[in-house]
């Protein structure tokens, strides 16, 4: 006789068993979805069941008294049941429609936001920045008020051509999604860290700081028993300042924002698309960051009105040339637009795209 299986705490349980039972029940035999309201839609199953999903807006970083009012609305009228999407929504999982209504009204008496389902702005996915990350080169957390704080409308009420991602990565290693959305913030260095020559040799290993420069801009400095940094090599992605805090990158005055916009993920009408350079930089100005949210409005505007429907912004931009989507925003072209790079598009140019 085989031994009971043992509870372990390796790897993470199998997610079939969080799913509400109405969804266990209908496992991938789902009729059609119909968006009702602008956070609220319904899935119906072959079997005619049905499935109501409300989406209410979440910070990234939230506190435990948040956790406990999310789970006490779940536990009120959906048994327990919500999830958090890729893009930190809260949703609630109901099937007793009776439930939905009085479940809405309880969110706005909790001062909950619903929206951003359909063609319209969702949440935004975002890094640490300055709350959490040490080598951040702008805020991720302040940048995502501002910009959600003006585009508010377009999560609730408001509608666009297609829904627009946006995201915001606080350096450029890039632990957001910002290579693939629509509309996507960077936080850039521009210069090189400065090695602090009286600590390195007490507070970094030489060796593995050395390797974790993606393109070898550092090396020994015998003399000092320390490091020097070539400057033509650095790309001042900040690797090394997360091996070595003797290499500060941070900077108030240079560090910044770049925007890139015209990415996605999904393989609807077009193939997948990365994002590409539009702003190089803008400057860090907390807590508002004006510069950066006027940018970001003037693309979004600029889509808004030039868009036709179904089509994602990189569409957009592709039907129209980059040459219009200059002119139309009125962002100044420099030679940081220049794209020379050419090897992945040559040999990776792979898809599963399809097509209506």
């Amino acid at each position: 006789m085989s031994a009971p299986q043992r509870k372990t705490d390796i790897g993470p349980p199998h997610f079939k068993q969080f799913l509400p039972p109405v969804i266990q029940k209908n496992y991938a035999s789902w009729k059609y979805h119909e968006v009702l309201r602008p956070g609220t839609m319904v899935h119906v199953a072959e079997s005619g069941d049905k499935v109501w999903s409300v989406r209410m807006a979440s910070p990234r970083l939230i506190s435990t008294d948040f956790v406990r009012d999310v789970c006490d609305v779940a536990d009120k009228y959906c048994d327990g049941f919500f999830r958090f999407t890729s893009r930190h929504n809260v949703e609630f999982l109901v099937s007793d429609e009776s439930k939905v209504k009085p479940l809405e009204d309880d969110l706005k008496k909790r001062g909950m936001v619903m929206g951003g389902i359909g063609p319209r702005v969702s949440n935004i996915v975002h890094t640490q920045g300055w709350v959490h990350c040490h080598s951040a080169a702008t805020d991720a957390s302040g940048l995502v008020k501002v910009i959600m704080d003006e585009f508010i409308d377009y999560f609730t009420t408001k509608e666009l051509p297609n829904k627009v991602r946006f995201a915001v990565a606080c350096c450029t290693n890039m632990c957001g999604a910002v290579h693939c959305s629509d509309i996507a913030l960077v936080g850039v260095h521009r210069k090189p860290p400065i090695p602090d020559h009286g600590r390195i040799p007490n507070m970094c290993e030489i060796p593995s700081t050395i390797a974790s420069c993606p393109t070898g801009a550092i090396s020994p400095d015998p003399a000092k028993k320390s490091l020097k940094i070539n400057n033509d090599k650095c790309m001042y992605c900040g690797n090394c300042y997360s091996v070595c805090p003797a290499l500060p990158i941070s900077d108030p005055v240079n560090d910044g924002v770049a925007i890139v916009v015209g990415g996605k993920v999904t393989n609807l009408r077009t193939a997948p698309k990365f994002s590409k350079l539009v702003y190089p930089w803008l400057p860090n100005n907390p807590p508002k960051w004006p510069e950066v949210t006027n940018a970001v409005k003037g693309i979004l505007e600029a889509y808004v009105k030039g868009a036709q429907k179904h089509e994602r912004v990189g569409e957009w931009i592709d039907r129209i040339g980059w040459e219009k989507f200059f002119k139309l925003t009125k962002i100044p072209f420099t030679f940081q637009h220049i794209d020379d790079f050419t090897f992945a598009r040559e040999t990776f140019r792979t898809t599963a795209a399809f097509k209506w």
